[in-house]
């Protein structure tokens, strides 16, 4: 199963959307297997956002990812860095159609509610940042038949 880290960025916080967000993950059959409630230092938010250094935006995303308590969501499940980037949607708010999160709750071009890796390089990386080894709770989920079809009809048993 692959993992992938979500971060409900400081302006969904105090809009009191974060039981939203996260219920939109759990109902597609996402497991949290991380989570906890901090503020971004600033030397975390400049390792996990190195990627945009030196474009005309950094400063001002450094300044507003570290404005404000954030949420950090680890996410388990198939395919959960597609599917966790369809249901966020696209970047900018105004761009992002609805019925994606960022459809619904989203309107501007900086403040985006949300963050979510990219990759599974991304993932594991930015995983590394912000959770230590024993804040992730992994363990058997008994409701797997009911989410992906374990029929065994794929080699190997994978979840299909």
């Amino acid at each position: 199963m692959q993992k992938t880290l979500v971060i409900i960025k400081p302006d969904a916080t105090p809009r009191r959307l974060i039981g939203k967000i996260i219920s939109r993950f759990e109902e597609k059959g996402l497991e949290i297997v991380g989570l906890k409630m901090n503020v971004i230092s600033e030397e975390q938010a400049r390792e996990n956002y190195s990627v945009h250094e030196g474009r005309d935006y950094y400063e001002k995303l450094i300044d507003y990812i570290t404005a404000g308590p954030v949420v950090f969501m680890i996410l388990r499940g198939k395919n959960a860095i597609d599917v966790t980037r369809m249901l966020m949607g696209s970047t900018f708010g105004h761009e992002a159609a609805p019925g994606t999160i960022r459809g619904d709750y989203a309107i501007s071009k900086r403040f985006n509610l949300l963050h979510g890796s990219d990759s599974v390089e991304s993932a594991e990386k930015e995983i590394a940042i912000f959770f230590k080894d024993e804040e992730i709770i992994e363990h058997d989920q008994t409701n797997l038949k009911w989410i992906y079809d374990i029929s065994g009809d794929e080699p190997n048993g994978t979840f299909i």
